[in-house]
């Protein structure tokens, strides 16, 4: 917490009014999902594949990375991390947003299913929960909801959440080493969201790094929102790459 973050942040914020209405409509719909139902049905999904599987480690894994995340991310919000006034603000920039709620029920819903679906799917779980969780966190940026680093904050806890499931998991003696052949559609996904997330994290770079040190803290504030924007994928996706290389080859 800086006064010149807390400026740049703030300018991005204002940024995203300028994105088009088309954008910010598809961003409060898509927010508008993640509902205290949507959860609970999550929870439930994710419960019900291990419970299928005959795996009730699994599933008490899965389900505790799910509700733990959020449990953190509110009490961190509500009772740590108040956000100090170090630029003057009014409205609903002065407000504490670090963590995202809506991005940590994104990624941890990922990394629960990661951990509950059996390893011949995970390929196709990847293919459609991926995008979402990512586009959940951009999301947030541009609903003007929360700020870049409530989104990094939120994969962080996310990330950290998990692996502690996982690491509990590997303690118990539950997990088993795949050692099949690779699945090729897989390893071709993983590469093509390492390679967005290069892309994301050095355009993110270009867009604040260039206005900044050209203009400082009165650079454009379109470009720096579409920097917290690329930012913010970038983030999410190391966060789930990271968690995948954990569970590389974990059947």
């Amino acid at each position: 917490m800086t006064r010149a973050g807390q400026t740049i942040e703030n300018a991005a914020l204002r940024g995203a009014d300028q994105d088009d209405v088309s954008e910010t409509d598809a961003a409060w719909q898509a927010l508008g999902q993640i509902t205290v139902y949507s959860l609970v049905a999550a929870v439930v999904a994710v419960a019900l594949v291990g419970v299928l599987r005959k795996r009730w480690d699994l599933a008490a894994a899965a389900v505790g990375v799910i509700v733990a995340g959020q449990a953190v991310v509110q009490v961190l919000k509500r009772f740590v991390l108040p956000r100090p006034a170090l630029v003057e603000v009014t409205g609903d920039y002065a407000h504490n947003s670090l963590p995202s709620g809506h991005t940590t029920i994104a990624m941890t819903v990922l990394f629960a299913a990661v951990i509950v679906v059996p390893y011949r799917w995970r390929g196709v779980l990847l293919f459609f929960v991926l995008p979402w969780a990512v586009g959940i966190g951009q999301y947030t940026l541009t609903a003007k909801w929360h700020r870049l680093s409530d989104t990094l904050a939120a994969d962080a806890i996310a990330l950290s959440v998990a692996a502690l499931a996982s690491w509990w998991l590997a303690r118990r003696g539950a997990l088993e080493r795949y050692d099949g052949p690779s699945k090729k559609p897989r390893v071709v996904l993983v590469v093509f969201w390492a390679l967005a997330g290069l892309v994301s994290l050095g355009l993110g770079a270009v867009l604040w790094g260039v206005p900044l040190a050209r203009e400082g803290l009165g650079a454009d504030e379109w470009v720096i929102y579409l920097g917290a924007g690329s930012l913010a994928s970038a983030g999410s996706i190391a966060a789930a790459l990271a968690f995948l290389a954990c569970w590389r080859r974990v059947a």
